[in-house]
């Protein structure tokens, strides 16, 4: 039991905060017809059914009749929702089993009465109860005129069934209002429950949508960039490599000088390429900073920024520590379910600290070396790929990632659970970290760009 308990809760932490919430709503619409039976049925047994061989077992047929309604109310929840999302069509034949047991309810209320069997108040209280289950399903596949009109018909036929049983004067007409309370308490809880989760999976899947079109859109930039550092310079190499070719079969000594223009021009273009993927890959720490801190609270995620703001940082120790940042956020997100999480940069004078800290540490403490998303349910750390990066090379942004990042200005990744449910991320750069790019490879030649004659190119 006590296994099956923990896999309960494991399970519950790994849902987002959207399925728990859709779990939430669908246990609740499943719930609260057993309520109204628990209590509108059982409740006339105490006092209100007459407490001889024929009362008492036409109300414990009723009850019968109306605990099978809530199991196949139960049963119709997520395909009612579904069709009321627009995701799949309810098998409209599985009504008729709901509408047969609303019928045979109504024939042993109406049974109850015609013997005398229950007072007025338990007569109202299983009048008011007998619908509920078929129109808590009802109310989902119908449009609210539809319905409204469907619970004045259902109004109309319990009122004369009980008319036809001898129920008459004020308890007859007590049962109007009665039964016409519960179809609308229905219409006021049922359906704007689905409607919000409709509306909270709506927007979930836009935001999906917002962040593919952001990726592709990237993509786009990127393309276009190596477009216009590459495409000039491809059409000169294929240009001069033509005509080096033309002058090599004429056996005149200029081919060799475009040859060396050719393989000037292609070490230049490749060092252009480093820088556009070297711009394409630093990450800035003010940027990465205010970006954590807006897209955490967009979440519902208290998130503070304190301490230094990292101007001053040489350029690839905020390049560092920018991708630190984004990693960590992208983790609280993916893996955590946190309520805080804390950012804190300390420039102190022999080194820079930045930690990251949210309350959303894993059930399971796990080793800061992973790089799994098993490490990161807190959220920080997770060596699960972030924002495009494998987790395995130095371009990836998992913790191996990370650390190859950090290790190249001699600093160090840290990560784990820190107590009292927190998940700490911890980078240290030294004030004195090696900060110098790899330098631009020297050009073979400086050769000038020369051309043949025209009539030489013929």
């Amino acid at each position: 039991m006590l296994t099956r308990v923990r896999g309960w809760r494991r399970s519950w932490q790994e849902r987002s905060k959207l399925e728990r919430i859709d779990l939430y709503t669908r246990l609740t619409m499943s719930t609260i017809p057993w309520i109204f039976t628990l209590s509108w049925q059982l409740a006339p047994f105490a006092s209100g059914i007459r407490h001889t061989p024929l009362p008492l077992t036409l109300g414990l047929a009723l009850l019968v009749v109306c605990v099978a309604q809530c199991v196949l109310s139960n049963r119709n929840v997520r395909p009612s929702c579904a069709d009321y999302n627009g995701t799949a069509a309810f098998p409209r034949r599985r009504m008729m089993a709901p509408l047969a047991l609303l019928l045979m309810a109504l024939g042993l209320l109406a049974g109850l009465a015609a013997v005398d069997g229950i007072d007025p108040p338990g007569l109202l209280m299983m009048a008011m109860n007998v619908p509920l289950a078929l129109v808590m399903t009802q109310v989902l596949l119908v449009p609210v005129r539809t319905f409204l009109i469907q619970s004045l018909a259902l109004v109309a036929l319990t009122t004369g069934v009980l008319a036809a049983a001898g129920v008459r004067g004020g308890v007859l007409a007590g049962v109007v209002p009665a039964t016409l309370f519960g179809c609308v308490l229905v219409l006021i809880s049922y359906r704007p429950s689905a409607w919000s989760l409709s509306v909270m999976w709506q927007a979930e899947e836009a935001r999906d949508v917002q962040a593919r079109l952001a990726v592709a859109e990237e993509r786009l930039r990127f393309g276009r960039d190596m477009h216009d550092v590459l495409g000039r310079n491809l059409a000169v190499i294929a240009l001069k490599s033509e005509l080096a070719m033309e002058l090599a079969r004429r056996g005149r000594p200029e081919a060799v000088d475009q040859m060396v223009e050719v393989q000037r021009i292609a070490r230049s273009s490749q060092q252009e390429v480093r820088d556009v993927v070297r711009g394409y890959r630093e990450a800035d720490l003010s940027t990465e900073l205010a970006g954590a801190k807006g897209v955490l609270r967009a979440a519902g995620i208290e998130c503070a920024v304190v301490g230094d703001s990292g101007a001053d940082l040489a350029a690839p120790v905020q390049a560092a520590l920018g991708w630190v940042v984004r990693e960590a956020a992208t983790n609280v997100l993916r893996h955590g379910d946190p309520r805080r999480c804390t950012i804190r940069l300390t420039a102190a004078a022999d080194e820079v600290v930045l930690d990251v800290e949210n309350d959303g540490a894993p059930i399971t403490p796990a080793s800061s070396d992973s790089g799994s998303e098993e490490h990161g349910s807190g959220g920080a750390g997770s060596g699960g790929t972030g924002s495009g990066g494998s987790g395995t090379g130095g371009s990836g942004t998992g913790l191996p990632g990370l650390r190859e990042r950090l290790g190249s200005l001699d600093g160090s990744l840290d990560a784990g659970t820190a107590g009292d449910g927190l998940f700490r991320l911890t980078a240290r750069i030294p004030r004195t970290a090696r900060t110098s790019h790899t330098p631009h490879a020297s050009h073979a030649s400086h050769t000038e760009i020369r051309t043949a004659p025209l009539e030489e190119r013929r």
